[in-house]
């Protein structure tokens, strides 16, 4: 089992990783801003529920598969890299569109944007498989925590994955809680809501370019 000094630098590893701006938060914490927190909760759980494959892959060997075969790798990332930059310039046209027709006063502009559109817990689901950050630290950080060689192997991943699970549901939770307060705002101002959604845009297209680029 894990000892007191492991255990802190996991816990300050994983707070450090969930709390930087990735994907998952970005995804989330849009998808309450415009469709209030029904929809943020069960984009939440998308990301909880893609952590948890993520997790388990890395835990039952996946890692080491990838790291032994470069061109497996080379094609997780770039398919995952891929997606997210397809979503990011669908929102970034749609953010545009979305402007322009505000600009005009035209009333169709706020259902312009990409994430009105397919069910909040899909989507999420399929960002979080493709999150780089996500992908990077349980490949080369969380397995370094799971010791086959200790006796019950399930209670350390157990554990890990709790803390994980545990630090990111509060994290997605205050972004939700964030989100619906933003949520009026924008249902105001709708420049200030395509804004928005170009400006996700962009970020989920950064987001596929470092998945493209990573490294194990």
């Amino acid at each position: 089992m894990l000892g007191i000094t492991d255990l802190t630098t996991y816990l300050i590893g994983t707070l450090i990783v969930i709390l930087l701006p990735g994907p998952n938060a970005m995804y989330v914490l849009s998808v309450a801003a415009q469709r209030g927190k029904r929809a943020g909760f069960a984009a939440a759980g998308g990301v909880v529920s893609g952590d948890f494959i993520l997790m388990t892959l890395a835990a039952t060997g996946a890692a080491g598969l990838l790291q032994a075969n470069p061109a497996l790798f080379a094609v997780v990332k770039y398919i995952g890299g891929g997606y997210l930059a397809w979503l990011g310039v669908n929102m970034l046209k749609s953010g545009i569109l979305a402007w322009r027709r505000a600009r005009r006063g035209e009333e169709s502009a706020s259902a312009a944007s990409p994430l009105s559109g397919g069910h909040p817990y899909r989507k999420a689901l399929l960002i979080s498989l493709m999150n780089p950050k996500a992908i990077l630290f349980f490949v080369s950080f969380f397995v370094q925590f799971v010791d086959p060689a200790y006796p019950h192997p399930a209670l350390t991943f157990a554990a890990l994955g709790a803390i994980v699970q545990c630090c990111s549901i509060a994290n997605l939770s205050m972004l939700i809680l964030l989100g619906d307060k933003l949520a009026a705002a924008f249902r105001r101002r709708r420049k200030l809501t395509a804004a928005l959604g170009g400006s996700v845009g962009a970020i989920f297209v950064g987001f596929g370019a470092k998945l493209a680029a990573a490294s194990l």
